[in-house]
């Protein structure tokens, strides 16, 4: 038997609404590619496209755990996005801006 989600959160203490929003802003700010890409509602082919590549190279790319930034960079700007590196200590955060100027 299947609930409609919004109905089953309604019915949800205050404090577990917001622990559950928390915990699904975590979930959305940290994912591979791939999911980014399908978030964003684009195909590997639509991207290739953006990007002037074969769709298996959107593929490819995708599977890696290592890359350059400048190649990360591109991808996150053909899905409409913009690439910060941030470097973070126990006292606080440090937008690093040396890749911002590459092209």
């Amino acid at each position: 038997m299947t609930k409609n989600f919004a109905k089953l959160r309604e019915q949800m203490s205050p404090q577990a609404q917001e622990k559950t929003k928390r915990k699904t802003t975590e979930m959305l700010a940290e994912m591979p590619l791939h999911e980014l890409r399908q978030a964003r509602g684009l195909s590997q082919k639509t991207l290739a496209e953006v990007l002037h590549v074969q769709q298996p190279s959107i593929a490819k790319l995708e599977k890696r755990t290592d890359m350059y930034l400048s190649t990360l960079r591109h991808h996150i700007e053909a899905m409409g996005g913009q690439l910060e590196v941030v470097a973070r200590f126990p006292d606080g955060a440090v937008k690093i801006n040396n890749f911002a100027a590459l092209s």
